[in-house]
């Protein structure tokens, strides 16, 4: 039997970084609502470190709402400004207002009777696109459907969702299992899907 490794990018020495490689990251996600928050938190991360998100995910998810988008989508600059002042949070202007245009524009969708966990899914044809990557610097960062998609969600109104933000999520939320094949969560993830 041959020696498994996990993935390179979350080392042992980090305690959150592992939990979440080893919990969550890949995991097949068809929860419209929690698909929507994790492109949020991607989106968020934009020229930062994934761990940076994951320290402050807890009082980003308190500070915003929930994520609930009904209430972020009628965030006035009043709220905006109580917001900018969480040093819990990542503080950003821009990526407020992405925020609370991308719920008006999830809330679109759902309006329009259209389930954003099948549209989210649609762009790999309802499964998880299964890579064997030998080293997580093997896979790409984004993909033909990944730009496809990206364009598809600016034309919706949605801001911070480039092809490389896209991808990046769509790893997170299990569209695509880039786990290295010697990671034992690679399997793991694969058997969640069958």
């Amino acid at each position: 039997m041959s020696e498994t490794f996990p993935c390179a990018w979350a080392p042992l020495t980090d305690e959150l970084y592992r939990n979440y490689h080893d919990t969550e990251w890949g995991v097949p996600e068809y929860d419209g609502r929690a698909l929507w928050e994790k492109l949020q938190l991607d989106g968020m991360q934009a020229g930062l470190s994934w761990i940076t998100i994951l320290r402050k995910r807890e009082s980003i998810r308190e500070e915003f709402d929930w994520f609930d988008a009904e209430k972020l989508a009628r965030w006035t600059p009043k709220r905006v400004e109580k917001a900018l002042k969480n040093p819990g949070i990542i503080r950003s202007p821009k990526k407020i207002e992405a925020l609370i245009g991308n719920a008006q524009a999830y809330l679109a969708m759902e309006e329009a009777g259209e389930s954003f966990s099948d549209y989210c899914w649609s762009f790999v044809d309802g499964s998880p696109i299964v890579n064997k990557w030998k080293h997580f610097r093997d896979a790409p960062t984004q993909t033909d459907w990944s730009a496809a998609m990206s364009k598809d969600l600016k034309k919706r109104g949605f801001k911070f969702v480039g092809p490389t933000i896209v991808y990046a999520w769509a790893q997170a939320v299990g569209m695509v299992n880039d786990h290295d094949v010697s990671c034992p969560r690679h399997k793991a993830v694969q058997d969640m899907t069958k």
